[in-house]
């Protein structure tokens, strides 16, 4: 078996071996029960280390493609749902639920974040060991009420990269972006405050709002950012409070603010006294020349996280800001939640210091840059219309030929595939023809069949 490695990829050897087993399993639809070559045998046809094969193997064990027997031999797993072969297309119509729990087997395309293939733990666990054996404090006792000392002065390092100038007593750490967005509604705003919100936009941040009854102004997003004309009216009318942003790899369209724009953005939000919170997530999966309105104008809050890039679980965000505005969020998050776990926030802090994970988000940057590209022009070819053209992040906002949505999900339960829901990304509830495509899940045969099969001279689908 020829697993065709690339040793001057950045993508970790390891990494490639899950890859390009996942591959074979579900591209040549192979049985379940299959029994692999032997480890030793993968290793000397593709001239790699034993250990590095059986680690690999071990990874697809854990996530269910691979069971091992004796602990030496491995199996192609059998699939999930009985009667159904996961990586058989064409046996998945009708099996997949309209709601509940999502099938292990079934591709989630509008994912919102990396699979678990993408992800690489050598690092992390080197870190996890290093602050288990150096920091017991960090195992038993609460953080600071900011955030542990040496990490936000590795964040205030770190923020120079995107032109942020931030010391560390303006800089809280958060259990995510999505505790920072919390504690920023929670403190700076009133109930029944008027805000201004991206459309289509992040439909977390829309739930939040209205559990705090929030009311929210829809702004259009243009592929070169929020379209400031609407936003000039916006101000204008209703006088709102604060205006929620992305400005690199927006969610869920992949766009970035283009210079003209963020200028003008802030030129009218400064204008109107109005806050504005820039919520950049899913920003280390683009290069630091992007704009960042954070770097343009030291009144802006500035939201950010490692969930996306590194791990879901150790669940460390930021905020920054003005340190009256820090002193704030920071006495309600004492009070809300206790603080931010310490023991993650110090395997980050060894993480950014030792430079892991700066080479880690070279490589997942170069991985999606690669995936898009491919992406953009599959897309193409099946006459799917694409809004913007992004050059990194996680997503591609796309628009299939086939406009009845209800016949463009049974197509795709057909091959086994999970759309992005048609409601999410709108403050408002409203449907909507586009979809969210999550580049890193896309490049998987059963998406690249649908996308095929989504065309326009396709026969209706019934």
């Amino acid at each position: 078996m020829e697993l065709r490695i690339d040793r001057q990829a950045l993508v970790p050897v390891v990494q490639q071996i899950v890859d390009a087993l996942t591959g074979w399993i579900r591209q040549d639809a192979v049985q379940p029960g299959t029994r692999l070559p032997s480890v030793r045998q993968l290793a000397r046809q593709n001239l790699l280390s034993q250990s590095s094969v059986n680690e690999a193997c071990e990874r697809l064990v854990a996530q269910g493609l691979l069971a091992s027997r004796h602990g030496s031999s491995f199996f192609v797993a059998p699939s999930p749902v009985p009667g159904v072969v996961s990586t058989d297309p064409s046996r998945q119509q009708d099996t997949l639920a309209g709601a509940g729990e999502t099938p292990q087997w079934a591709l989630q395309l509008g994912c919102g974040g990396l699979p678990e293939s993408w992800r690489e733990s050598d690092d992390l666990g080197y870190a996890i060991r290093q602050v288990t054996r150096t920091d017991m404090a960090g195992l038993f006792n609460y953080s600071t009420p900011l955030g542990l000392p040496a990490l936000r002065e590795q964040l205030s390092r770190r923020l120079k990269h995107f032109n942020i100038e931030a010391d560390k007593d303006s800089i809280l750490t958060t259990a995510g972006a999505t505790q920072g967005l919390d504690l920023i509604v929670r403190t700076l705003l009133q109930p029944g405050a008027c805000v201004i919100v991206e459309s289509p936009g992040y439909s977390n941040l829309f739930d939040l709002l209205r559990l705090h009854k929030i009311e929210m102004l829809e702004l259009p997003r243009t592929p070169r950012g929020p379209d400031v004309d609407v936003l000039q009216d916006l101000l204008a009318k209703h006088r709102p409070s604060a205006l929620f942003v992305n400005s690199a790899c927006h969610n869920p369209t992949g766009t970035s603010l283009a210079p003209a724009v963020a200028q003008r953005l802030l030129q009218l939000t400064k204008q109107h006294a109005v806050l504005v919170i820039e919520d950049d997530a899913y920003g280390d999966f683009q290069n630091s020349a992007r704009t960042r309105l954070a770097a343009l104008d030291a009144d802006v809050v500035y939201v950010g996280s490692f969930s996306k890039t590194l791990s879901s679980s150790l669940r460390v965000g930021f905020v920054v800001a003005a340190p009256s505005i820090i002193a704030r969020l920071s006495e309600v998050k004492g009070i809300t939640s206790m603080g931010v776990s310490r023991f993650c926030e110090s395997v980050l802090a060894n993480l950014l210091a030792n430079g892991a994970y700066r080479k880690l988000v070279q490589r997942q940057r170069q991985r999606l840059g690669v995936d898009t590209a491919a992406l953009l022009q599959v897309l193409e070819d099946a006459d799917w219309e694409v809004f913007g053209k992004p050059t990194g992040g996680l997503f591609i906002w796309a628009k299939p030929p086939i406009s009845d949505y209800a016949g463009l999900q049974r197509l795709a339960r057909r091959f086994g595939v999970l759309l992005s829901s048609p409601t999410a990304f709108s403050p408002s509830g409203a449907d909507s023809d586009w979809l969210r495509i999550n580049v890193a899940y896309a490049r998987d045969p059963r998406a690249l069949v649908f996308f095929r099969a989504a065309t326009l001279d396709r026969p209706q689908v019934s």
